[in-house]
């Protein structure tokens, strides 16, 4: 696929993030300012294979910029997965005439996408969409800060409850091989421990932090869990353990789950959202593909899908120490 681009299909995939609305809305206003034509891809690389396209202009994202979830809809694909149902999908967007794609999801989804371009050579952009903030090349993915703000408001109401009966919560967030979620938000709400992948503290440190904790006077802790921790024991196990070890505290495990991919974005991720649609239209327009958008220092870039899937993002040392601080 060659010359200028007149026509961009836009879909979600992968796991839905808080913000994804707000992009698509940025990417379809972008190019009807821009005088080019959309097309929504309705449930990410199923709809693709299946044509699932729906023409979109300037209203048909009203009133969405507030919205959780996509209205586009995502979906696992098992069929993307094979050769032929990249080429179904392929002869899919040759039918209906779209030259340039813009990837709004994680980094299973840009992997996809690679692959895609380097058969096809059909202009991809990735915004990332994930609350995890696991994505390299962006200091922030859409759906992080919402999710953030999120658990904090939840672990407010819960430690108001711990408080009333002297107990210990065990909050286990999302974040399967990172712990951003963890750390922000413990950092944020006023975690005793915060339980990370990237730091395994120990089962005897956590003991020795709630000894302390305890002689210091405190009534009622929280500790936050990364679902990913390396402790070796999952939520309910910690539970257990600390219980057995430390009769003294009354304990409760309360697993946050999937609330926190949900509920209107907040202002942040849409603000980021309309810039990162912005930037994926027009780097479609200039003849760029298989790049990324993201945000560092403030200021839009784009980085190589090849680098953002295959980079680590680094867990904020500065932040361990500031938890490590508050919790005396």
């Amino acid at each position: 696929m060659n010359g200028k681009i007149k026509k961009i299909g836009v879909f979600t995939s992968g796991g839905d993030s808080p913000g994804m609305n707000a992009a698509i809305r940025s990417v379809v206003r972008s190019c009807a300012y821009m005088k080019i034509e959309c097309m929504g891809i309705y449930r990410g690389y199923q709809g693709m294979i299946e044509g699932d396209f729906k023409p979109m202009d300037a209203r048909s994202v009203n009133n969405i910029i507030n919205k959780g979830g996509t209205i586009l809809k995502s979906a696992r694909c098992t069929d993307f997965h094979t050769k032929e149902g990249r080429q179904k999908a392929y002869d899919q967007l040759q039918a209906a005439g779209i030259d340039g794609l813009v990837v709004i999801g994680g980094d299973g989804s840009f992997t996809g996408a690679l692959i895609f371009h380097k058969e096809f050579k059909v202009p991809i952009i990735g915004i990332p969409g994930t609350i995890d903030n696991d994505i390299f090349g962006t200091t922030y993915t859409l759906g992080f800060d919402t999710a953030l703000n999120t658990v904090v408001e939840v672990i407010d109401k819960i430690r108001d409850t711990a408080s009333s009966h002297n107990r210990l919560f065990f909050v286990e967030v999302m974040g399967r091989d990172v712990g951003h979620i963890a750390l922000n938000a413990g950092v944020g709400a006023g975690a005793e421990e915060i339980l990370i992948p990237e730091e395994n503290l120990g089962l005897e440190r956590l003991l020795e932090s709630l000894k302390r904790s305890k002689l210091s006077g405190k009534s009622s802790s929280i500790v936050v869990v990364a679902e990913g921790d390396k402790t070796g024991k999952n939520v309910f196990e910690l539970k257990e353990y600390v219980e057995k070890h430390l009769p003294i505290y009354d304990c409760r495990v309360s697993v946050l789950g999937h609330m926190q991919r949900g509920g209107s974005p907040s202002c942040f991720d849409r603000v980021l959202a309309s810039r990162m649609g912005v930037k994926a239209v027009e780097a479609l327009i200039e003849g760029k593909t298989s790049l990324m958008v993201g945000i560092q220092d403030n200021k839009i870039t784009l980085t190589p899908i090849s680098k953002a899937i295959k980079g680590h993002t680094k867990i904020d040392k500065e932040l361990l120490r500031v938890s490590d601080i508050m919790t005396v």
